[in-house]
């Protein structure tokens, strides 16, 4: 008997810096992987690009607008149940505070801070990225990136 084949899970998620802070929300208690922080996003629709999905999912999850400035990493990662591609994207807050509309917070977090926070599995090979680049969490990142695509 062959082992099902289980299919990948395309996510969208964004790294959104202000202040030298960075946005990150927690996982609904129900939801896979319920109570883990994570960066904010979602899955993607059939039909949907990867931009289209995240400025999608943070304006319900969040209720704010964002530019997509750049894509920083592609993971993978197989988890016992299911297998997902996530595509991290550098964004700008455009419009409106974020609010935990479908999740169960959301938090602003400073570099030194993030080993306080429990995230997948998946988000730690970027979130060692993160850490290690001090770009990242300067303001002037997002400046120089303002004429980027939105």
């Amino acid at each position: 008997m062959r082992a099902a084949v289980q299919r990948v899970v395309d996510v969208a998620a964004a790294l959104i810096f202000r202040d030298g802070r960075l946005l990150i929300t927690r996982r609904n208690a129900g939801a896979h992987l319920g109570g883990l922080w994570e960066f904010p996003g979602g899955k993607r629709e059939p039909g949907e690009t990867f931009r289209s999905c995240l400025k999608r999912e943070l304006r319900e999850e969040l209720g704010i607008e964002i530019a997509t400035l750049r894509l920083v990493a592609t993971v993978r990662h197989d988890y016992p149940d299911k297998k997902v591609r996530l595509k991290f994207y550098l964004c700008r807050l455009l419009k409106n505070e974020p609010r935990p509309l479908e999740c169960a917070a959301v938090a602003w977090v400073r570099r030194q801070e993030l080993k306080h926070y429990k995230f997948p599995e998946a988000d730690a090979q970027l979130l060692d990225k993160i850490r290690g680049t001090s770009a990242f969490w300067s303001s002037s990142v997002i400046k120089r990136r303002r004429s980027g695509k939105n």
